[in-house]
């Protein structure tokens, strides 16, 4: 698969928790780092997402919000 995007972090699934439509996907990225990724529960399914998978965490913005 060719992407466009060039932000692409790898690590592994930590925390996968569906909601009612939507889902959290915790990603273990190294160095005591996460990402949380909110998308449907359909792509989690489809994706076979769980605890421990290897998994690529693709972010492509136009937008990138810093809160202190």
């Amino acid at each position: 698969m060719k992407l466009s995007a060039r932000n692409i972090l790898t690590g592994k699934v930590e925390v996968v928790t569906k909601g009612a439509v939507n889902g959290t996907v915790k990603i273990d990225i190294g160095n005591g780092k996460h990402i949380t990724s909110s998308i449907t529960n359909e792509a989690i399914d489809d994706l076979g997402l769980k605890v421990g998978d290897e998994v690529s965490a693709i972010i492509k913005s136009s937008d990138v919000l810093i809160g202190k």
